[in-house]
């Protein structure tokens, strides 16, 4: 499994997943926060999320590069919840939508999906 993202680079992930490609300054124009990091800074994210965690690949036009997600967001969020499920919640999978429920983070009608989808799975 591939190694989890910090904030920071997740926020850059979330960008390229939305524009699907794009160059360093393309990640700065899309920055929904304030203040938008420096260039070299997010230059920096790209190349471990390219380099060390192998999330994303590129493509070089001369002495600039186009980069792209290697990794779909829908694989990263299993992984994490995997991760999440294995680490936080000891294994238990019912303890995570406990710990959800409890909390009152599920609508009535989230509530009512799950139901739903639960009851695919029975036979």
């Amino acid at each position: 499994m591939k190694k989890l993202l910090t904030p920071l680079e997740l926020k850059v992930m979330n960008i390229l997943w939305k524009i699907e490609r794009g160059f360093v300054k393309d990640i700065r124009d899309n920055w929904d926060e304030k203040p938008v990091p420096a260039y070299n800074t997010i230059s920096t994210i790209v190349r471990i999320l390219k380099d060390k965690k192998e999330y994303i690949g590129h493509k070089a036009f001369g002495r600039t590069h186009e980069y792209f997600p290697v990794v779909s967001k829908e694989e990263y969020q299993k992984n994490f919840l995997k991760s999440a499920v294995n680490n936080v919640f000891s294994g238990s999978l019912t303890s995570l939508v406990s710990t959800l429920v409890d909390k009152d983070n599920v609508s009535n009608q989230e509530l009512e999906e799950l139901k739903s989808l639960l009851g695919k799975f029975e036979k």
